[in-house]
């Protein structure tokens, strides 16, 4: 067992300006999706072109942030946004939520595509093989704040927090939602697939791995189980994605055969 090496997560810090490192990773997130996503777009069957990225890059951003706060605040803290609405405004408190910051990508997508006169699918089988670094990257600033633990535990690799050995779930999502789901999909996405394929795999994917975490992680202090002594929040969320990416596989291989992604 490891103890737990009490991070600064203040990175660098200038009179009144702090420097997070939290806030890094999400830069180190949008900046591989930028990198990774310029690369793919110089392919014939790409739907955006590489200065299009920039664009894409952006509007993504836009949609990570506003959804993961505001659906932080919806599912996670809703007794705080009925006390004060203006609650959702404070950001430094924290509280960021993967599903709702995966709503406004979608929702971000839908606006771009439509700007660009393309599928939306032809866009979110585009980006999304380039999210899974940066949702690994998330993690690991979440295990530099030190939280979002896991579980207690007697496994060798646990690490030591407050007296008690706790699962490292932070790092378990980051090496599976981040660099299992990143390498998945980049290869998955390496040849023309059918198009929703690509969608598909990640909502499998991420639901899987999420779904499967939320047994040795804790679930929030002011929600606990909601049922069966040990289903969470996390878990109730990523089931419709599981459903949802099962569908849509279904749906891009029916009677078809492997459609170049760049079809509308």
């Amino acid at each position: 067992m490891f103890p737990y090496p009490e991070f600064d997560p203040v990175a660098v810090q200038i009179g009144p300006l702090a420097v997070r490192w939290y806030g890094i990773t999400y830069l180190v997130g949008f900046a591989a999706a930028w990198y990774l996503g310029r690369r793919r777009a110089a392919r014939a069957d790409s739907p955006v072109t590489p200065l299009q990225v920039d664009d894409l890059i952006f509007y993504g951003a836009l949609g990570i942030i506003l959804g993961g706060r505001i659906g932080y605040m919806l599912f996670y803290g809703f007794d705080q946004l009925a006390d004060n609405p203006l609650n959702i405004f404070r950001v430094w408190e924290g509280g960021m939520s993967f599903h709702g910051g995966f709503l406004g990508v979608l929702g971000a997508m839908w606006l771009y595509a439509r700007r660009l006169g393309r599928g939306f699918f032809q866009l979110t089988d585009f980006i999304a093989p380039l999210v899974p670094i940066g949702l690994g990257a998330g993690r690991i600033g979440n295990f530099i704040n030190g939280e979002l633990w896991g579980a207690p535990t007697t496994v060798p690799w646990a690490f030591i927090v407050d007296g008690e050995a706790r699962h490292p779930s932070q790092l378990y999502e980051a090496g599976l939602e981040g660099l299992a789901l990143f390498l998945i999909l980049w290869v998955y996405s390496a040849r023309p697939r059918p198009v929703m394929s690509v969608s598909a795999l990640f909502l499998i994917g991420y639901g899987v791995f999420r779904f499967a975490v939320e047994f040795v992680r804790l679930p929030d202090a002011h929600l606990g189980y909601l049922a069966f002594g040990w289903l969470t929040m996390g878990q109730v969320l990523t089931l419709p994605m599981l459903v949802l990416g099962c569908l849509l596989l279904w749906l891009a291989y029916r009677g078809q055969p492997a459609a170049v992604a760049a079809r509308g």
